[in-house]
């Protein structure tokens, strides 16, 4: 999954503000993605992929304790040496992204990724369906970010709705943060 999402999210504006060093950016990537699935996701139940790994999604349960403080350092450890010349403005983005996540009980999709050659296959609306399908039935919410303009319709087409529009620091590229309220359950008719 991390490789994949790595060679996804190669060019990715945001990633791409992190990871500068475009000879090391897969590297970074590969250690990112790691280390964000093992230390804060994967203990949770939160990580989807598709045969092959065409695709991956890396979801938060509602509840799932931030990891913060000192953990939460010694967690990126793996990732220092590719964003270290770039370490003042990864942490501002950081704090950026914590300070606007929502407080009340949601799902959180962090990242979501399919490989380039399978984009526009449904692959990426098939990760999000069980998830989206499970807080219609509870009754839960969605977050995420976008950090693609030309993703924000596919995730309307799925029920989320942009919150804010948010210019990252470091002369960074925008964000957009998208919540979806869950759908009531379709009735059915006899």
């Amino acid at each position: 999954m991390a490789a994949q999402l790595a060679r996804t999210f190669w060019d990715d504006p945001v990633t791409s503000h992190i990871f500068q060093s475009e000879a090391r950016r897969d590297a970074g990537l590969r250690a990112y993605f790691r280390t964000q699935m093992r230390a804060d996701y994967l203990p949770f139940g939160g990580c989807y992929t598709t045969e092959g790994y065409a695709g991956s999604a890396i979801w938060a349960p509602a509840g799932k304790p931030l990891l913060t403080g000192l953990r939460a350092i010694t967690t990126m450890l793996p990732v220092l040496p590719y964003v270290f010349t770039n370490l003042v403005v990864t942490l501002k983005l950081l704090n950026l992204v914590e300070s606007m996540h929502p407080h009340e009980p949601h799902w959180y999709l962090a990242t979501l990724g399919t490989a380039v050659e399978q984009q526009g296959k449904g692959i990426g609306g098939a990760l999000l369906a069980p998830v989206l399908a499970h807080c219609d039935r509870e009754g839960l919410p969605c977050y995420l970010e976008s950090s693609k303009e030309r993703n924000v319709p596919f995730y309307r087409r799925h029920g989320f709705e942009v919150v804010k529009e948010v210019h990252l620091p470091g002369d960074g590229p925008t964000l957009w943060t998208m919540w979806r309220e869950p759908r009531p359950p379709a009735s059915s008719d006899s």
